[in-house]
């Protein structure tokens, strides 16, 4: 199964948009399965059903900081090239879906949702792209990281 076909799957298993895609790269974290879905778990729905970046574009950053990421605060270089990865990752998704923004992307006129997530139902996926959306992200990271080997 591909890394694009494994994040459907998790989200249409109910996981959020973040998670579902932090799932699909697993393997390449050395994290536990617990520790990345609470690490994720915030980023659903645009940051907590805010609206905001959408989650699954989220979640190819929170996979990028954990396989490319810096931790030294004095790196310039290493910051710069961080935050150019991501925008470059975050570009193609909204080069394919004409934005970033969750409520963008959902059609919503509302900046802020309910905090409380709607059922999933038939109906939900019929109605938002995520699912598709979830694929896009995890596709294009796949690519990003078949692309730039760790080191």
């Amino acid at each position: 199964m591909t890394r694009k076909e494994l994040a459907m799957n998790y989200f249409k298993e109910g996981y959020n948009c973040a998670q579902a895609v932090v799932l699909a790269f697993e393997d390449l974290t050395g994290m536990d399965k617990s520790t990345l879905l609470k690490l994720s778990s915030s980023f659903g729905g645009g940051l907590g059903r805010l609206r905001e970046v959408c989650g699954s574009v989220s979640g190819m950053a929170i996979i990028l900081g954990i396989v490319y990421g810096y931790d030294d605060s004095s790196s310039h270089e290493e910051k710069s090239a961080h935050y150019a990865r991501i925008q470059e990752v975050a570009h193609k998704f909204e080069e394919k879906n004409g934005s970033i923004v969750c409520r963008e992307l959902l059609g919503l006129a509302t900046k802020h949702d309910s905090p409380v997530p709607e059922a999933r139902t038939e109906g939900y996926y019929k109605k938002r792209p995520c699912v598709e959306l979830v694929g896009d992200s995890a596709e294009i990271l796949d690519e990003y990281i078949s692309n730039h080997p760790v080191k």
